[in-house]
């Protein structure tokens, strides 16, 4: 479910939402100090850099942090995690964890995590992330 308003495209990130629906996820890293940062932005904020290229991610991730929102809106599902993962390629993302149950017990710190993609308008795919199933077909 969709929830609070989307992302509006802008010159500096509309190539960011196209990998989005192709199924990409994409950071970004610094030509001259080689840091790697999310959001997308036209300078490195690490140090000011105007040289940043797009780097293509594995989309794996571990859950770095989260909350649990128990305020759902009026027609909407929920509970919901709002969470933070790091991307094994460095940078912390915020996003949302999909797939599993919302509860403490299902979301264990440092879970592996890959990112899945939901279509939400014609614009704009997000990406959020679901444990990594293992042998068994379960989650993490």
């Amino acid at each position: 479910m969709l929830r609070g308003s989307l992302p509006e495209p802008t010159p500096s990130t509309a190539w960011f939402w196209d990998a989005t629906r192709r199924g990409e996820l994409y950071v970004q890293e610094c030509t001259a100090c080689g840091g790697r940062h999310f959001p997308p932005r036209p300078f490195c904020p690490a140090c000011g850099g105007r040289e940043v290229t797009a780097l293509k991610c594995s989309g794996r991730a571990t859950l770095w942090s989260y909350v649990i929102n128990h305020m759902v809106p009026k027609g909407g599902d929920g509970p919901y995690a709002v969470a933070v993962v790091r991307l094994d390629e460095g940078p912390l993302m915020m996003t949302n964890i999909v797939d599993c149950p919302q509860t403490p017990e299902a979301l264990p710190l440092d879970m592996a995590l890959e990112v899945v993609f939901e279509p939400v308008s014609e614009t704009i795919t997000l990406p959020k992330f679901r444990p990594v199933a293992t042998s068994n077909g379960a989650g993490a």
